[in-house]
């Protein structure tokens, strides 16, 4: 089993680092390629638009970084959040869990690189129908996050049995004899 708890948590490490380098790449294409941040915005489709918003704080708008102070504030509590989901990911033993973290981690990763490098997040993606926005304007890294959580919620509201592996394993106490 070791073998393939560490083949799992391989598996994560590299799941974040291709969340950070798509978010990354996708960040570059919309700012240079797109000059998004001249323009502002570029219609797409009828339910999905380029906008560029600067995101100076966490989820929601909230603890809004003001200051170069609390700029480097917000950058070293989100590095710390992403130190606590590494930790956990590597402790973890199911794949499922593990791509759950992961997709956490590497959006984790690619916002703090960018608040690191700009003072702030960079957000484009504009989801609407019509005029109604259900989601706020996000970007692959924000994107990444909440399919982790909830990916995680779902997991822990739904799988029964934590001792059964993601390969098909008996769970644990039980046997393969009927």
């Amino acid at each position: 089993m070791s073998g393939l708890v560490t083949r799992n948590r391989l598996i994560g490490l590299a799941l974040a680092a291709l969340i950070v380098i798509v978010d990354q790449a996708v960040k570059w294409y919309v700012i240079k390629v797109l000059s998004l941040r001249e323009v502002g915005h570029v219609d797409l489709l009828s339910f999905f638009d380029f906008t560029y918003t600067e995101n100076r704080g966490i989820s929601l708008g909230l603890l809004e970084a003001t200051s170069m102070e609390s700029r480097w504030l917000l950058v070293a509590m989100t590095a710390a959040i992403a130190v606590v989901v590494l930790v956990w990911m590597m402790r973890e033993k199911l794949l499922g869990d593990i791509a759950a973290l992961a997709l956490i981690l590497g959006g984790a990763l690619g916002n703090i690189r960018d608040r690191f490098e700009f003072g702030y997040v960079i957000d484009y993606a504009d989801f609407h129908i019509g005029d109604f926005r259900p989601f706020l304007i996000f970007n692959i890294a924000d994107a990444a996050i909440t399919i982790g959580v909830v990916i995680i919620l779902a997991r822990s509201l739904l799988v029964r049995d934590k001792g059964a592996t993601d390969t098909g394993d008996t769970p644990r106490g039980e046997t393969d004899n009927a």
